[in-house]
């Protein structure tokens, strides 16, 4: 519920509640730590950003890690419903003879490496940031909990996650330096080579 107070200048106010708040910040969270990872990004920004001061959100969150942990739970939810979304979709009845349930969440993966690059960014920072034991934990559990998620979803054989697995990160790689390829003949690695 939203509260309406008076401010010193006389004008009302729009109290907004500390869980909704709290949404707001993760939001801002994903965005600037995408940008500059856990120890490149000072607190005051993201506070900034949703048009708090940099105490309220240590109210809301103990730590400038726990804050990181909160965005990087949120990319790891994004993901699992982005899969979980495309196979419920899936009809092996209408589905053409080439797609199955993990190419299905693979091209849904490739269509939120495109619209929601945050988040991309944020995974990078996450894997960079295990440097720190309780981000690794967390990275970890999260990770597993996904490709078991994986699993449960398309019940396919683990040779066929690995492979899902390891083609996200390959198409990670390619989504953060902004290219579509990262074969050894493609034409942006030619000439890159030629060049230097």
């Amino acid at each position: 519920m939203t509260t309406t107070s008076i401010n010193a200048t006389g004008a009302h106010r729009q109290r907004v509640p500390a869980a909704q708040r709290r949404d707001a910040l993760i939001d801002a969270a994903v965005h600037e730590f995408a940008i500059g990872g856990l120890h490149g990004t000072p607190v005051d920004r993201i506070a900034r950003r949703v048009g708090v001061a940099q105490p309220y959100v240590f109210s809301l969150f103990a730590s400038k890690r726990e804050l990181f942990l909160a965005a990087v739970e949120r990319a790891f939810e994004l993901v699992t419903d982005t899969f979980t979304a495309a196979a419920a979709g899936f009809d092996p009845a209408t589905a053409p003879a080439d797609i199955d349930v993990l190419a299905l969440m693979g091209l849904s993966y490739i269509e939120l490496l495109h619209s929601h690059r945050d988040y991309l960014l944020l995974q990078h920072q996450a894997y960079a940031a295990c440097a720190d034991e309780d981000i690794r934990d967390r990275v970890r559990t999260r990770y597993a909990q996904l490709v078991a998620h994986v699993e449960q979803l398309s019940a396919a054989d683990p040779e066929l996650v690995d492979e899902f697995f390891r083609h996200g990160m390959w198409l990670n790689v390619a989504a953060a330096m902004g290219v579509e390829d990262l074969s050894a003949g493609c034409a942006w690695l030619r000439a890159e080579q030629r060049e230097s």
